[in-house]
């Protein structure tokens, strides 16, 4: 299959823009040498001119029935399908994530959009009856506008759907600002749009810088819902602008995410529920990774030995390549930045049992590489098991007994995802029933989701407002209206 680079603009009114001045230029972060794709920048102007677009297109697009709504998505979900294995490719070149990986992401993509499709036809209000015979009282739901997307680099085109699919069936129009750093992937899933013959104005896509483009779409008076998906820094602000513009929220922000492993589980899976969600497919660069690896002293002799064979025999590489587990960091700033976390562990006192050092030479020279990293004699309070890494950075931490490790996997400002490894059930149902996250799973990774039900997390995880995913989503972009119809004949 051919590398080839390609070109897009802004799409702002039905119309693809290349006439801004400026330009943002992507490179695979498995050789930077090459450059994947050139995208349009915009500005604040440009912003303002989406915001317009979609403000105009409002009227017309919400009186059209969710069925026909819907039937956009399903067009749009086809051709993603018709280009699926070309935006495998381009996904893993723009991002770094494995062939696998990238698979999975398209193929959610084409899944949430025919899902989307089908929840908008029975997402309507409820009937309960009045207290009065004459009286026929029902709720309905209404879109609330014009829905500004701000969406992350890691999972480039899924992310984006599962925000723009649930606000467009529930008669929205949309402004959608990508990550400069994969904005060639993100404008693939807009061109899917624009192929489907979405009406002129309900679909805009402005790639930009946060404080010009990001802050107009949080802060504009023709934006009613803002959805934006990053770090905490950014999405607390995000969250404090839009609030104080008066506008409806939902911000979806990091992770430290804790696996336990108690004395029954299987070592075994235990150590493939690490690698799964901490390491492989995405080098870790997922908001649910796992990050902390919580497990029984009785057990944690040999649940490192059998995890550190497996460490050794991963292969880092072209996440194109046949047989590659980890590819790339996505950038020369994220591969610092784990770098960083390494040097604050061992000045902590963590010992470095695994990895650690940038990857160079041959094959690794003009990429972003790092080795999977594992941490031990790690102290709950240390950085490297406080704060989000974002990376192939595993720390393992003893515990005691159960209650030990609960109050550690709680002892962070997160509360995102958290999985335990056992086959005890007292300590699966106490393990849900005590975990401070919005998310918790039995024997499974820390990653994935399943996209009927709602996600979300807790503390800095999340504004704690809507949940995305699911039915919930569909609530998030509407209000709801209660009505009473009492029929008077005049006797």
């Amino acid at each position: 299959m051919t590398r080839t680079h390609r070109e897009a603009g802004l799409y702002v009114d039905g119309e693809w823009r290349t006439d801004t001045g400026d330009s943002i230029e992507s490179t695979n972060p498995a050789d930077t040498t090459e450059v994947v794709g050139t995208v349009a920048s915009g500005d604040r102007a440009a912003a303002a001119d989406a915001i317009d677009a979609a403000n105009r297109a409002q009227a017309a697009w919400r009186e059209l029935s969710a069925h026909d709504r819907g039937a956009y998505l399903h067009d749009a979900a086809d051709a993603v399908d018709s280009r699926f294995d070309d935006l495998v490719e381009l996904v893993s070149r723009e991002m770094g994530k494995t062939r696998a990986a990238a698979e999975g992401e398209l193929q959610r993509t084409v899944d949430l959009l025919n899902y989307y499709a089908e929840v908008a036809r029975d997402a309507g209000g409820v009937a309960p009856p009045s207290a009065s015979d004459d009286t026929v009282a029902y709720t309905t739901r209404e879109p609330w506008g014009t829905a500004s997307i701000i969406t992350p680099w890691n999972y480039p085109i899924a992310i984006p759907t599962w925000k723009i699919a649930p606000a467009l069936v529930a008669g929205n129009t949309v402004v959608f600002k990508p990550a400069s750093q994969t904005p060639t992937a993100a404008s693939e899933l807009v061109r899917a749009f624009d192929e489907a013959g979405l009406p002129d104005g309900v679909l805009n896509f402005v790639p930009g810088p946060g404080r010009s483009v990001g802050d107009e779409l949080t802060t504009s008076d023709g934006v009613d819902v803002v959805s934006f998906t990053g770090s905490y820094d950014v999405g607390s602000a995000v969250q404090q602008s839009a609030a104080d513009a008066g506008k409806r929220v939902q911000c979806e922000m990091g992770g430290k995410n804790p696996l336990i492993v108690d004395e029954t589980a299987d070592l075994d899976l235990a150590v493939d529920l690490t690698i799964g969600g901490g390491v492989s497919g995405l080098a870790g660069q997922a908001c649910t990774a796992t990050s902390r690896v919580l497990v029984f002293e009785s057990v944690a002799d040999d649940y490192l030995d059998r995890l550190l064979d497996r460490v050794d025999s991963l292969d880092v590489g072209d996440p194109l390549a046949d047989g590659v587990d980890v590819g790339p960091k996505s950038s020369a700033e994220e591969l610092e930045s784990d770098l960083e976390y390494v040097d604050i562990a061992r000045e902590e006192g963590a010992t470095l049992a695994a990895g650690g050092s940038r990857l160079t030479g041959g094959d690794y020279e003009n990429g972003h590489f790092v080795e999977p990293t594992v941490f031990t004699d790690v102290d709950p309070e240390m950085r490297i098991a406080q704060e989000e890494v974002f990376g192939p950075v595993l720390s393992v931490i003893e515990v005691s007994d159960f209650e030990e490790a609960v109050e550690v996997a709680n002892g962070v400002e997160y509360g995102l995802s958290a999985s335990i490894c056992t086959n005890r059930l007292d300590h699966a149902k106490e393990f849900v029933d005590d975990v401070e996250t919005g998310v918790v799973k039995v024997n499974q990774t820390t990653t994935g989701v399943e996209m009927q039900m709602p996600f979300g997390g807790r503390k800095h995880s999340s504004t704690e407002t809507y949940k995305e995913q699911g039915r919930q989503a569909v609530e998030f972009y509407t209000h709801e209206k209660a009505v009473y119809v009492t029929h008077y004949d005049g006797d």
